[in-house]
């Protein structure tokens, strides 16, 4: 269960530069990558999601600055923060990057986008990285109102990456400091999806 219902309830209690940190870039892509857990919420998703943003795609990031902030989790089907909101309406696809629990090397996709969905799972299959439909069902991302799906087209991605297969993709996590090295694991994940969006684009 949540600690805070919305936003506006977590933001009475907690301040920006010390307990959480918003990062929101818009960019002329049909995309915006998301990572609404991110920091020290849960682990890695941020640096992920700014890595498949790059320079040409929108991103979006709101992270737990403390050692521990998992308290400031707010689920996808609620979040609202206004400059989240903001930047995803004006995409057309909303990528959003989480973090599960377990230690299973596989990417789990939710969200209605369906054909990105399956072109994504494909492509990063047949290179080395397991990924299949997400079998929680609480994770399914079908909400409207979930942030993955508040895109103009509204159908978008949730890509849940247990800590397992986040750990991997870092040399030597730092936890307590946050300092997460990518490895080349990371760099060959990343260009698999990007490439995805890229093909996607044209």
């Amino acid at each position: 269960m949540d600690t805070y219902r919305d936003f506006s309830q977590l933001s009475q209690v907690h301040r920006p530069g010390v307990d959480f940190e918003i990062t929101a870039r818009r960019q002329d892509s049909h995309y915006a990558i998301v990572a609404i857990h991110g920091g020290t919420i849960e682990h890695g998703t941020s640096r992920i999601a700014e890595a498949i943003a790059g320079d040409e795609h929108s991103f979006y990031s709101f992270e737990g600055l403390q050692d521990k902030s998992h308290h400031l989790h707010i689920t996808s089907n609620r979040f609202d923060e206004p400059q989240a909101l903001s930047l995803v309406r004006k995409v057309e696809t909303v990528i959003s990057i989480h973090g599960a629990f377990g230690q299973a090397h596989v990417v789990y996709f939710g969200g209605l986008d369906r054909g990105l969905g399956t072109d994504m799972m494909t492509a990063l299959s047949r290179n080395g990285f397991p990924a299949e439909p997400d079998p929680s069902p609480t994770r399914q991302g079908r909400g409207v109102t979930n942030i993955c799906n508040r895109g103009r087209s509204g159908r978008g991605l949730q890509l849940e990456l247990p800590q397992g297969f986040r750990k991997s993709l870092f040399d030597r996590p730092d936890y307590r400091h946050r300092r997460w090295r990518p490895n080349r694991r990371f760099h060959e994940f990343i260009a698999v999806i990007r490439k995805v969006l890229d093909h996607q684009d044209r």
